[in-house]
């Protein structure tokens, strides 16, 4: 079996747009007739220079290659140019490649990728969302605590334990900074109502962007302590592992990164300085599901916890589900709501969710395949990135 056609569709994801302007998805196809399907996260480039990117990695290392090599296959682009680094755009690429050679050997084995990575330990997989404004808001959500608690409520309702949110501030090119005055009591008003609304029905998700320095994020940290948050997300910029976990020894709330993060070799950097016990790792940069099963296992022998991070697609989603349901140490997955809109009119084959948790599937591959209609029905045409921060000066 051999690999021999690619397809790449860059499809523009409809307004409200929750998880990116668009999503990039690669398609493999082998000789026999096989294919499958992986997404490349959020490389820094527009798809009009992201796709020329994929298909010079296609024609260097994809095209001929056996599908089943997939550690071969990782080394080679991973080392491509003699870098042999975490490079984002690289490692997004190679993620959405190594993501569609698993669906492809699941495919092949009649297996899902999850029985290829250690078998299944999970029935269910509990879920989270972002609270998310809604068509009619009169303010915003992410600002307006007493809308953000009743929207939380109704979250709760539908069967969510946890939520998310960020009412800090924007990230911008010029993070770290010191939170204000004003930021330090609107969060910690924010996160108030919230707890009031839920009570102990529902997990808090501290959602920050890298905004902080160390000093700041420990002020921050010590004001939300008394609403007992299960994590602290990225208090810091991810490079600055001391930094991160100087806020990590300085609170008692846990302590979330990896997003932005790529490879076992950064997320190693991490564990070793306890920077962090939540590890946020994104299946469409880390390098793919079998780099994101190392990570995991690096995690779990140091008693952390991994909640894979999806702004995306449900490609990538539908590998996150893959990894959490074969990694013990599995704490909870990102999600878009309750998974379904344009993200499940985009695929063939449910995502299922119920009452806050996502059922495995049972077909092979990713248990999911790619509704081209619909991906070619939807390119995107616009000028903006799929996700940028907020210029500064």
């Amino acid at each position: 079996m051999k690999i021999n056609n690619l397809d790449v569709f860059v499809v523009g994801n409809p307004p409200p747009s929750y998880g990116g302007k668009y999503f990039v998805i690669v398609k493999l196809t082998t000789d026999s007739g096989v294919d499958g399907i992986g997404e490349v996260y959020s490389l820094p480039f527009h798809p009009r220079a992201v796709v020329p990117m994929i298909e010079d990695v296609y024609q260097r290392h994809l095209a001929g290659h056996d599908p089943f090599q997939i550690e071969l296959l990782w080394r080679n682009v991973y080392a491509m140019g003699y870098s042999s680094r975490a490079d984002n755009s690289v490692m997004g690429i190679l993620s959405g490649f190594e993501t569609a050679c698993w669906d492809i050997v699941g495919k092949e084995v009649g297996r899902p990728v999850y029985d290829l990575l250690g078998g299944r330990v999970h029935d269910q997989l509990r879920t989270y969302s972002y609270i998310y404004p809604q068509e009619g808001d009169t303010s915003d959500v992410y600002l307006d605590a007493e809308l953000a608690a009743e929207r939380a409520v109704e979250y709760v309702e539908m069967g969510f334990t946890a939520v998310k949110f960020d009412p800090a501030s924007f990230y911008t090119a010029f993070d770290p900074d010191q939170p204000s005055l004003e930021t330090l009591a609107r969060c910690e008003s924010y996160v108030r109502a919230v707890r009031d609304a839920v009570g102990d029905r529902c997990d808090l998700l501290f959602g920050t962007h890298g905004q902080f320095t160390a000093a700041g994020a420990i002020r921050l940290a010590r004001r939300l302590e008394p609403f007992d948050p299960l994590w602290f997300e990225e208090p810091v910029p991810p490079e600055n592992v001391a930094a991160m976990a100087q806020v990590a020894a300085a609170t008692t709330i846990p302590i979330a990164t990896g997003e932005r993060l790529a490879s076992k070799y950064e997320f190693r950097e991490v564990l070793v300085g306890q920077a962090a016990t939540i590890m946020q790792l994104n299946l469409g940069r880390v390098g793919g599901l079998l780099e994101a099963k190392k990570i995991a296992g690096m995690a779990e022998a140091h008693y952390a916890q991994i909640a894979p991070h999806l702004y995306n697609g449900p490609v990538e989603g539908a590998a996150c589900i893959q990894l959490d349901t074969c990694s013990p140490n599995f704490l909870i997955q990102e999600g878009i709501l309750d998974w379904t809109g344009f993200h499940s009119d985009l695929i063939n084959g449910a995502i299922t969710w119920e009452d806050g948790y996502l059922i495995p599937p049972t077909d092979p591959g990713l248990g999911i395949t790619l509704n081209e209609e619909v991906a070619r029905a939807n390119p995107y045409d616009g000028d903006d990135l799929h996700l940028d921060v907020h210029p500064r000066g």
